[in-house]
Formats: structure tokens, C-alpha cells, sequence
């Protein structure tokens, strides 16, 4: 077999993992607002995927000038493109983990908000303490003493990623102004149903636990197949990672399991954005 046909299969690869971290959103656990570009963290891959393009323009030219085999160049594709799709989906956990915190902290807000009105707190000293609790309400604090529209910046606040229980929060805040209606009362009845939402999203976050755990289970099958050739007396590894048919079988295998994970994460995700 051509040496090449390893090469053309890692860029397929490479290819793979670049439309798995630019193409496939990540998954943020059910947020609907768009997200805060000014947080920190991991929020796109397309630095990545810079970096994955430059890396396969080195390693080609560097096959071309000699310095580098095509099929160590293949290998290292394999490699970085598994290394891509492992960074994409340890980004998506740590995003859901960010915005399940964030929408703890907005449970807590609302509730403190609640007790500080019926204490006879205004709602400015209301925010105000919010605010020192949680830092991103401090635009919403600001807005309020400066007589704003605290709706509007509620809902501003509310496109951080886990903050869109905020935006019954505004709606809340904009009728209880509008219809003169206390205001204590009606956080009193977002903080409940924000309670109930947060149950029924904990069972359905508990539902797709097993199904991630069932895909990346299934994901790492190959590896103990590997490993069971291996103390059979076989030399798997020597196929893969030596041979030009078996490092164009890696790359192949290593895209399907980047994104049959990747296809997991994008249904996971839909039915978080659909559920409460």
C-alpha cells in the first residue's frame, strides 16, 4: 500500500476533529441566551482548530523537505486529532458544570432578594447584598440606584451561560412595577418554580448521565480489545502504529469514536435545551 493513504486518512481525520470543535455546539447545560463573551474559560474551538491546521501545514511540509516520514506525520495527526476531540469534550463538561453552578447561584438570589423585601429592605439595599454575594448582579445593583431600567439589565445579565432563570426574575421585577403588585411575593413564586425546575432538570441530567457513560464506555471497547491482543501474545500496537493500513484503521477508528461521542454530546444537549 502507498504511503500516502495513511497521510490522506489522518487529514480526513484532522478534518474530523476540526468540524467536531468549529461545527457541533457545545454542550452548556440547557442554556438558551446567548453566551457571555467575556467570561473566562474555554468557549470556542476555533483557536484550536487554528492550531490543528498549522500543525498539519508544518508536518506536510516537513514530509516535503524530507526531515519528517509521512507515517510518523500520520501518527501525529492521529494523535492531535484525538487530543482535539478530548479537549472539545472536557470543555463541554466543564461548561455544564459552570452553568449548573450559575444557576444555583441564581436560585440563591432570588431568594435572598425575596427575604430582603419582606424584611422592608428597598430594592436597591436588596440588590446591593445580592450583588456582594454574586458579583454578576453588580451591573443590576448599578443600574437600580441609577434609576435604569432593572428589567432590561436583568436580562442583560441573564446571557451569561446559567443565568437564564434571571430572565423570569426581569419579568417578575417589570410586573410588579408595572402593576404595582408586591414585589416580594412574586420572586416568592419564581424562587418555587425555579425549585421545581431544578428537580426535574436533575432527573433529566441524570437520565443522560448514563447514556455519556454508556458512549464513552463503548468509546473505549477498541483500547481493551487492544490491550486483550496484546496479552494473547499479538502485537496490535505494532500493526497500528508501524504499518500504513493500520494507522489509516487508527485514524479511521479514532474519528468515528471523536464523533460518535460528539453526536451523543449534540443529542444530550437538545434535550436540555428543551427541558425546563
Amino acid at each position: 500500500m502507498s504511503t500516502t493513504a495513511p497521510l490522506v486518512a489522518a487529514v480526513l481525520l484532522a478534518a474530523a476533529a476540526v468540524a467536531v470543535l468549529v461545527l457541533v455546539p457545545g454542550p452548556a447545560g440547557g442554556v438558551a441566551a446567548p453566551r457571555d463573551r467575556s467570561d473566562t474559560g474555554v468557549r470556542s474551538g476555533r483557536p484550536a482548530a487554528v492550531a490543528a491546521v498549522a500543525v498539519a501545514t508544518a508536518g506536510a511540509g516537513a514530509v516535503g523537505s524530507g526531515a519528517l516520514a509521512p507515517r510518523r506525520l500520520a501518527l501525529l495527526l492521529v494523535l492531535l486529532g484525538v487530543a482535539l476531540a478530548a479537549a472539545r469534550l472536557a470543555a463541554g463538561r466543564r461548561r455544564r458544570r459552570e452553568a449548573a453552578a450559575t444557576r444555583g447561584r441564581v436560585l440563591e438570589a432570588c431568594e435572598e432578594l425575596r427575604a430582603e423585601l419582606v424584611a422592608g429592605r428597598t430594592t436597591g439595599h436588596a440588590l446591593a447584598r445580592a450583588a456582594a454575594e454574586w458579583a454578576p448582579l453588580g451591573p443590576v445593583a448599578e443600574t437600580d440606584r441609577l434609576g435604569g431600567d432593572v428589567p432590561a439589565a436583568l436580562r442583560a445579565a441573564a446571557r451569561r451561560p446559567g443565568a437564564e432563570d434571571l430572565v423570569p426574575v426581569a419579568a417578575a421585577w417589570h410586573v410588579a412595577h408595572r402593576t404595582g403588585s408586591g414585589l416580594a411575593d412574586a420572586l416568592g413564586r419564581v424562587a418555587e418554580d425555579l425549585v421545581a425546575q431544578r428537580s426535574l432538570r436533575r432527573v433529566v441530567e441524570g437520565e443522560l448521565a448514563s447514556a455519556r457513560a454508556t458512549a464513552r464506555l463503548v468509546a473505549g471497547l477498541p483500547l481493551l480489545s487492544l490491550l486483550m491482543g496484546t496479552g494473547a501474545g499479538g502485537d496490535p500496537w505494532g500493526f497500528l502504529l508501524d504499518s500504513p493500513a493500520g494507522l489509516a484503521c487508527l485514524a479511521l477508528g479514532a474519528a468515528l469514536g471523536a464523533l460518535g461521542l460528539a453526536w451523543i454530546e449534540a443529542i444530550a444537549a437538545g434535550v436540555e435545551r428543551t427541558g425546563p
